[in-house]
């Protein structure tokens, strides 16, 4: 794979760039897209997987399929590891530029669009109260950013990952908001099968921009493994704020909302489903996802992966051992209006630390 690591070709092409729109995602060895969408090169100045999904059919978000992210897997041996019972460290970023997996870390600081603010950085005063000079974090203040998950489905196979087999498993309140994010993995979680597994970054912004989800890819690997446990089939989570015997209890899908297709959860008008109390997360390690020995039961269940243009059509049949109450999974659609994501400036802030101008990396470079 050529690598696009040419520091002063990458400030001459961004040059003649004049606007980009800025969103987040979790950066890591291990992640698909990590380089852009063409297999055949690496770009270090990419954004191509922060961009968020919004009225898309499944097969097109499932994945960031719609853009070619799910055709292109992590590096052979490049793997997001997952201590059980620990916790790993990702970047969230607006670009793989302002992170330490490009330029060697040349533009990073504590944020994620690689600028300098302050610790109590608030929006203003007008409208939502919205950051507005970074709207890619879809909110007023620290405390008001919804939160990111983590899940994980044991196949290395990403055509047979499902709603039901892609299981939450760790949840970061207040996020995104600085760049680096650390994530707590419950001490039950057991070995991958050969090949490792698959995981995603999930987020749900709550306002400030249109009204969309994230979702990230990665092949991810359990380390430290001490259990034997099994994650029971994830159910769809409930919006809940108003009255918390509503929440789904034990291991829940990921939050898909206002796509075309695919979605599994409503929300009161003017709400937001988030990885949060909200819904039924609590931040913190997943520990309730498996399966209850005392109360468990062989079933077999048969799964139908989500189908894009890329994968072939497949239905496999798994064992795995299920509560005797399990509910089946209901799936509901749910549309929005909504307002464009404010459109963020192109990244031409001076390198550091010369003094001389010139423009830096990280605007909308697909």
């Amino acid at each position: 794979m050529a690598k696009m690591h040419s520091l002063p070709a990458a400030l001459l092409a961004l040059s003649t760039i004049q606007t980009a729109a800025a969103h987040t995602v979790a950066w890591a060895r291990g992640m698909y897209c990590l380089g852009g969408p063409d297999i055949t090169s690496e770009n270090l100045n990419t954004n191509t997987a922060v961009d968020p999904l919004y009225n898309l059919t499944q097969s097109d978000w499932w994945f960031q399929h719609h853009r070619g992210c799910d055709a292109v897997p992590p590096a052979e041996g490049d793997i997001l590891e997952l201590p059980a019972g620990g916790s790993f460290t990702v970047e969230l970023a607006h670009n793989r530029a302002f992170t330490t997996l490009s330029y060697d870390g040349e533009f990073t600081t504590e944020w994620p669009d690689g600028e300098e603010h302050p610790e109590d950085w608030n929006g203003t005063s007008e409208g939502e109260g919205c950051i507005e000079d970074d709207g890619a974090l879809h909110t007023t203040n620290q405390t008001g950013a919804a939160g990111t998950a983590w899940a994980i489905s044991y196949t290395s196979e990403l055509k047979e990952v499902t709603m039901e087999n892609l299981v939450v498993f760790s949840v970061l309140e207040h996020t995104p908001w600085k760049r680096l994010a650390t994530y707590e993995v419950p001490q039950h979680l057991p070995a991958c099968p050969k090949g490792g597994c698959t995981c995603a970054w999930l987020w749900v912004p709550k306002g400030c921009g249109q009204p969309n989800i994230y979702m990230a890819g990665y092949k991810c690997n359990v380390t430290d493994v001490t259990s034997t446990k099994q994650l029971a089939p994830a159910q769809p989570p409930v919006y809940c704020e108003d009255d918390s015997s509503k929440c789904v209890a034990g291991a829940k899908q990921m939050i898909a909302w206002n796509q075309a297709t695919g979605n599994n959860i409503e929300a009161p008008a003017g709400k937001t489903p988030m990885y949060n109390e909200v819904c039924g997360f609590k931040s913190g390690p997943q520990n309730d996802i498996f399966v209850q020995d005392d109360t468990k039961q062989e079933t077999v269940i048969s799964t139908e992966p989500v189908l894009t243009a890329t994968s072939e059509p497949v239905t496999s049949s798994v064992s795995v051992s299920l509560p005797a109450s399990a509910s089946s999974s209901v799936s509901t659609s749910v549309s929005s209006s909504a307002t464009a994501c404010p459109p963020q400036p192109t990244a031409t802030t001076t390198r550091r630390p010369h003094n001389h101008h010139h423009h830096r990396p990280g605007g909308h470079h697909h």
